[in-house]
């Protein structure tokens, strides 16, 4: 691909279509995205018809806005910004608040792991990141899951990008506390 040349969006057509609103093609999109997207949003606002409301926001949003895209970026990664920012709004309509910057204790690997036993549950490793708050589970949620850099997330949350690093080094500390306590409920039996 010529590195001058705009990122090629498989669903081209399909993003044309909904650049003239046709229906159909919006209908086409929707029945593609709407899994991924709902995924997204429910990890973001941990509750399924504010993540529904949220997704839908977003749909129209990004149906209103088509004429914006410009195929610097998949449409698919293009929509998932917008359903997280949308989803942001929510959680900021409820108060939601980061940190300010504050620097870590010490130079931490961001990339460091959270200890986690083997015998542990995908499910129970997803039940500790509900576990978190609000801040920390979104901070987690976009660096692991969706794949944002600090940058982006700095971007996408108005906070520094220390404010993001110091966000996810004490998330991460958190997120290892509630599955140490989980694994050692797991091997008295209790769990």
């Amino acid at each position: 691909m010529d590195p001058e040349s705009c990122f090629k969006n498989i669903h081209q057509e399909l993003i044309e279509g909904c650049k003239i609103f046709r229906s159909d093609s919006q209908m086409e999109i929707y029945k593609i995205y709407y899994k991924t997207m709902y995924n997204t949003a429910y990890r973001m606002v941990h509750h399924s018809a504010e993540a529904e409301d949220c997704m839908q926001e977003a749909f129209l949003k990004a149906f209103t806005k088509i004429g914006s895209y410009q195929n610097e970026v998949s449409f698919g990664a293009w929509l998932k910004r917008i359903v997280v920012n949308t989803c942001l709004d929510k959680m900021r309509q409820r108060k939601l608040e980061f940190a300010p910057d504050d620097k870590l204790p010490d130079k931490e690997d961001e990339t460091a792991e959270i200890d986690c036993d083997e015998n542990m549950s995908v499910e129970c490793i997803k039940r500790c990141i509900e576990m978190l708050p609000e801040s920390y589970r979104i901070i987690i949620n976009l660096f692991l899951i969706e794949g944002y850099d600090h940058e982006e997330i700095a971007d996408i949350l108005h906070i520094s990008n220390a404010a993001s690093r110091t966000q996810l080094h004490r998330a991460k500390q958190k997120l290892g506390t509630l599955i140490k306590e989980k694994q050692k409920t797991f091997y008295n039996g209790s769990y």
